[in-house]
This record gives C-alpha cells, sequence and structure tokens, in this order.
C-alpha cells in the first residue's frame, strides 16, 4: 500500500504514530508522512526547525513534508486555539500543492486533539479520490470542556457541529477504547466504527538498550514512577497531595519524569511545603523509559475525575502493563477496569488523595514476590491485548479492506 499518515503531531514529538510508521514501513509499505513544525509540548518550535516555510526531510527513510504552523504556547487557550487553525489551513491551502505529485491509496490520521486535524486529510483524500481512515484518540467536543479550555455552551455546541463535520468525510473511523464507539456513533452517522487499541513499542516488553541515564532517586526506597505529560488531564494536584500525606513514610518516593503545563505548580507546592518525598526529574528519549520504568518500584497513572476520562485508556498503561511492573490506577472507567482486569495492581477513584495514599502505603507493604505477580500479571495480559505486531497486523487489514470497499 501507499499510505499517507496526515498528522499535526509527528517525530521528534513523542507520539505513537511514530512507531506505527516505522511498522508499517517495516512490512514493506510505502509510507509518506504530512505534518508540522514540532512545538509540542514546551509550545515553542523545537530547534533546526522554523515555524513558517515548507522542509522536506527523511526520518528512518520515511518521507516527512511539513508544512508552516504556529506554535502553540503554553496555557494559552488563544495561542492553542490558532495552533490548531493554523494546521488546517496550511493543510487545506498548501498540502495540496506539496504532494500534487504524489499518489495514495489510503490516508491514515491519528486523532489526538484536535480531531479537526483530519480535515486538511480529508481535503486531500476528495482531491485525490482515496479513502481517509481516522483513528480516534480523543472525544471531542468533550476533551476541550474537561480541560477547562473552553467553557461557553455555545461554543462547545459550535464545537460538536464542527466535529459532527470532521467526521462526515472519513471513510473509517477508529477508536482507541470500546467506550468511544457510543459516542462518536452519535456524531459519526451511518459511519463504520471499530475498537482498536493503542499499543506501545516493541522495546517496552522486549528493551532494545541495556543502559539508560542515571537518576538517583530511583536508586533507593520505595519508588513511585509518574512517567508521560504533566498537564489539567492528569490531575497531578492529586498525587501531589498524596505525597504530602506520605511524610510518616521516608522510603516512600515519588518520582516524576515527563514535562507539561502543571510542572511550574509542583515546583510552586513543593517550595511552599517543603516536601521530600517529590522528585522532578524531567524529560527522556523514549527509547530509554522502559530501562527507567523498570528500575521503579511501581508506576503511577491518575486523570481527573470527568466523565470523559472515565471512557478512555491513556496510552501510558500499555506501556506500564508491558515493562512488568505493578500499577497504581487513580482513575475511573475503561482505564482502571484494563488493570483491574489484568490482575496488574491497585485502582482507586480518580481525584482521592487519601484513597491513593492508601493504595501506594498497601503495595509499599506488599512482598516483593506479590508486587512480582502483578507486573507478570500486566505482561501477560499485554502481550494478548495489546501486542504491536498483532496490532499492527490488523490495522493493515483495516486499511486495505477500506480500500476495497472504496474501489
Amino acid at each position: 500500500m501507499r499510505i499517507l499518515i496526515a498528522n499535526q503531531y509527528f517525530w521528534p514529538e513523542n507520539f505513537r504514530i511514530n512507531e506505527i510508521s516505522l511498522a508499517l514501513k517495516a512490512r514493506r509499505h510505502e509510507v509518506e508522512v504530512l505534518t508540522g513544525k514540532p512545538n509540542y509540548p514546551e509550545g515553542k518550535v523545537y530547534s533546526g526547525y522554523k515555524a513558517w516555510g515548507i522542509t522536506k526531510e527523511l526520518w528512518h527513510k520515511i518521507p516527512v513534508y511539513r508544512i508552516p504552523i504556529f506554535p502553540r504556547g503554553m496555557k494559552s487557550p488563544t495561542r492553542i486555539t490558532i495552533n490548531y487553525l493554523s494546521y488546517i489551513f496550511s493543510g487545506i491551502l498548501i498540502a495540496p500543492w506539496v504532494l500534487r505529485k504524489k499518489n495514495y491509496d489510503v490516508i491514515f490520521v491519528c486523532g489526538v486533539s484536535p480531531i479537526f486535524q483530519v480535515i486538511p486529510a480529508s481535503f486531500l483524500g476528495w482531491l485525490k479520490g482515496i479513502p481517509v481512515v481516522l483513528w480516534v484518540q480523543d472525544l471531542w467536543p468533550q476533551s476541550a470542556s474537561a480541560t477547562g479550555y473552553i467553557k461557553s455552551a455555545i461554543v462547545l455546541k459550535l464545537l460538536e457541529k464542527l466535529v459532527k463535520f470532521s467526521y462526515a468525510y472519513t471513510d473509517l473511523i477508529l477508536v482507541q477504547s470500546e467506550a468511544f464507539i457510543e459516542p462518536v456513533k452519535l456524531l459519526a452517522l451511518n459511519k463504520p466504527i471499530i475498537y482498536y487499541p493503542n499499543s506501545v513499542d516493541d522495546s517496552f516488553y522486549s528493551p532494545t538498550i541495556d543502559q539508560a541515564p542515571e537518576i538517583d532517586s530511583l536508586k533507593s526506597g520505595f519508588t513511585l514512577m509518574f512517567a508521560g505529560n504533566v498537564g489539567e488531564a492528569q490531575a497531578i494536584e492529586t498525587l501531589i497531595e498524596a505525597a504530602a500525606k506520605l511524610s510518616d513514610y521516608p522510603k516512600i518516593k515519588i518520582v516524576i519524569l515527563g514535562s507539561g503545563s502543571k510542572l511550574g505548580w509542583i515546583k510552586s507546592y513543593i517550595s511552599q511545603n517543603n516536601l521530600k518525598n517529590v522528585h522532578l526529574e524531567g524529560r527522556f528519549p523514549v527509547d530509554t523509559m522502559p530501562v527507567l520504568m523498570r528500575q521503579a518500584s511501581a508506576l503511577i497513572v491518575t486523570l481527573t475525575n470527568k466523565p470523559i476520562f472515565a471512557l478512555t485508556v491513556p496510552n501510558k498503561i500499555q506501556a506500564y502493563l508491558a515493562v512488568g511492573k505493578p500499577i497504581i490506577a487513580c482513575l475511573n472507567g475503561e482505564g482502571a477496569k484494563v488493570v483491574s482486569d489484568a490482575r496488574a495492581g491497585i485502582s482507586v477513584a480518580a481525584e482521592d488523595s487519601n484513597g491513593l495514599v492508601r493504595a501506594i502505603i498497601s503495595m509499599y507493604q506488599m512482598s516483593d514476590a506479590e508486587r512480582a505477580k502483578m507486573g507478570e500479571n500486566g505482561r501477560a495480559y499485554f502481550k494478548k491485548h495489546f501486542d504491536e505486531s498483532m496490532l499492527v497486523d490488523q490495522l493493515v487489514g483495516h486499511l486495505e479492506n477500506t480500500i476495497r470497499l472504496r474501489s
């Protein structure tokens, strides 16, 4: 197949679509990428890139076409909105010219926020007479409301209409959580919708490197690692409040690897409350994360107490399962269900800092064998339900079937 991956976000930004592109390429499909200039999550364009202009580069022999984009900034709803719109306008006005001599069989979009990034792909699909497959990672307009960026009922209603428009010009919709099917169906009338979960690179299950940067906070005590984006949706306040309540357990440490909009708040809270058991270690290359995760005693995932987040399965859960460490999940719904079904850890309600404290103490007091068993359960569940090779094969099948139906 000749596949165009059209995504606002791509390498060197850390998103699942990077690994999927490589996996499709490894299966001898012709893969090209249309994307913007990298600026997530810091909000400024990465070194070596400029916001304006059109560039082409090769990444692992995959051609990557980059169109102009306005950087998202940090914590500014206005700038984030302009960022979203800039990709859409560039995709509609510039991408057809950039790809004017290119022929593809299908366009694939990994629909993390904003879901509207599928609009340029649909326009290209219409121009070239080829199908568009959208993989929904975040529900819209619910995501915009849940993160607090948009509160106006009128604006949310307009967004709902725009979501309907975005879905209307796709040929197949894949959803990362089974709980997404019904809410997507309400806005994507008469469109085929298929459950297609996330996975992680094989390195999380079978590390490809033996060494990783040394992190002193992971070398002693009972270490609980939080890895990934530190933003509004992650209810990071709950984790820090729990840390403050664990001061009587000096061996328990919270180790945070990642960055995001709430990092400044955490630093301020640590300073004001003189917390000694929270360690902010920054971001690390994704290829080092499997080894770093294995150095922790347990892994933590948190989400806010919003209905939309009860429907989602954070991709870090698949990563946590794959590395084989016990999990403490402070969230509701589908994500908590996966951890429970896998018998891979302890689940407590979202934003329940007292429940989180009890779960941490409970896991701390377990034997090494009990925690190891949870990790083994998680790896077995990952291999059965989320194995990357299995899921990429499924994706190839979905793309090929969509092409056949369109032809």
